[in-house]
């Protein structure tokens, strides 16, 4: 689990007709915690920011698909 996924456990009722699920996962991104970018930011280079969708590593979020196993 990477430090941008969280866990939590949903509410099961005495009487739900669906199997429980044990837990849920979540992504926050990276810029929910980043304030303003600062100047002077590392960069990626130019092809693999294309790649991963950003300039700044610090703004990097890869995608994991659950339902494929990852990559």
């Amino acid at each position: 689990m990477s430090s941008q996924e969280r866990v939590w456990v949903p509410f099961r009722g005495p009487f739900d007709p669906c199997p429980p699920i044990p837990y849920k996962t979540y992504v926050v991104p990276p810029n929910q915690y980043i304030a303003f970018q600062p100047s002077g930011w590392p960069q990626f280079p130019l092809p693999e920011a294309l790649k991963k969708g950003t300039l700044w590593p610090a703004l990097y979020s890869p995608y994991e698909s659950k339902s494929k196993g990852g990559k």
